[in-house]
């Protein structure tokens, strides 16, 4: 086994049985108030003025070129890079511009799902981390919704108004493993409270007092099942995936009555010893149509995991998750080396991929 792979596998067990995150250990603001406290205050100002400069640059560049299948466009491509070179700073999250680059992108998701209405097709909005929702004419589904509070920061983090606002817009919470990450209560009690489904492996939130609010579908390669939501029902397969051997990790196939399937897998990753889901990995599309499929992009084997699923689109996430420490904050540029992703075959192959940022969108609409 890959000796990353091991170090990885332990932090997240790790993250998973104890109180104590990446955020609390690595981002620690200085009690004089000043973002890295190994730098002087004019440092750290030069440090605020370059990032607001970057960041701008960043918006102004998207504001212009949209997410479109790859081969992208250079000035895309620099404005990724630019993001890489802001959140790989331990102390990013800390930092007003790149807060407020944050919320900026956030009000972008809110202020298109509140004025969006989606006749054809299936629209799918990034908001942080794996945290996707997907909108059709009858349903708008949330994957993985978490506020960027691992990071450490609360001023970096989405604001109460946000998680409120955006928990309106949608009509279920489907959550794929226990990890903070992607796993946050703040959401899970809003959307109960609203009278709306959770769905979620037993493994997460076993100690709160919601637990037993939330549905723990079976976890089968081969049945379907049916989730209701407000007055339709959506088409559900919770294939048995993992994040190595310790942590249950759902796989969703989610089929809305529009027939239009979406998948979402959270962490899945089998490495080493372990390596049973690929099993079941490998034979997906032999048995179910994939229309749009949401990876983490650092799973060891994305190519082999795609053309197990066999989708007509991949939309990749989990870039830049500021409660990791920087050498596992996934960059933009695609470090080859972490991991020995194959993550550049996965581009040069016949499947579509759409790298997306925060607060981004992309519209599918299947062939006919």
């Amino acid at each position: 086994m890959k000796r990353g792979i091991l170090i990885i596998s332990l932090l997240y067990f790790l993250l998973g049985n104890v109180s104590i995150t990446f955020s609390q250990v690595y981002n620690k603001r200085d009690k004089e108030g000043k973002p890295d406290p190994q730098l002087s205050q004019k440092d750290n100002d030069f440090m605020d003025r370059q990032d607001r400069t970057f960041l701008d640059t960043v918006q102004s560049i998207l504001s212009i070129y949209k997410p479109t299948i790859q081969p992208v466009n250079r000035e895309r491509t620099m404005a990724k890079l630019l993001m890489d070179a802001v959140f790989h700073d331990p102390y990013a999250a800390y930092r007003k511009p790149v807060q407020d680059f944050f919320h900026a992108r956030i009000d972008l998701v809110i202020s298109e799902l509140e004025n969006t209405k989606v006749d054809h097709g299936i629209k799918i909005w990034k908001l942080y981390n794996m945290a996707f929702v997907a909108r059709t004419k009858s349903a708008t589904i949330a994957f993985d919704l978490v506020s960027g509070i691992t990071s450490g920061s609360q001023d970096f983090a989405m604001t109460t108004e946000q998680v409120e606002r955006i928990v309106k817009q949608c009509d279920v919470l489907l959550i794929t493993h226990r990890h903070e990450d992607h796993a946050q209560k703040d959401f899970v009690e809003r959307f109960i409270a609203s009278g709306k489904p959770v769905v979620a492996p037993e493994q997460a939130f076993k100690n709160e007092p919601f637990f037993s609010h939330i549905l723990h579908p079976e976890r089968s390669f081969d049945k379907t099942q049916q989730l209701k939501v407000l007055k339709n029902t959506l088409g559900l397969v919770v294939l048995p995936g993992h994040q190595m051997k310790a942590t249950d990790n759902n796989c969703y196939l989610v089929t809305t009555p529009e027939g239009i399937t979406i998948a979402h897998i959270g962490d899945q990753i089998n490495e080493g010893d372990f390596v049973s889901d690929y099993e079941w990995i490998d034979k997906v599309s032999s048995k179910y149509k994939v229309d749009v499929l949401i990876s983490n992009c650092w799973t060891n084997d994305i190519y082999r995991i795609v053309k197990g699923f066999d989708p007509q689109l991949v939309m990749p996430g989990h870039e830049l998750e500021l409660g990791h420490p920087v050498w596992d904050r996934v960059p933009y540029w695609g470090d080859e080396q972490y991991l020995e992703l194959n993550y550049s075959k996965l581009k040069a192959s016949k499947y579509p991929v759409v790298v997306t940022i925060w607060g981004e969108s992309y519209s599918y609409i299947p062939a006919k």
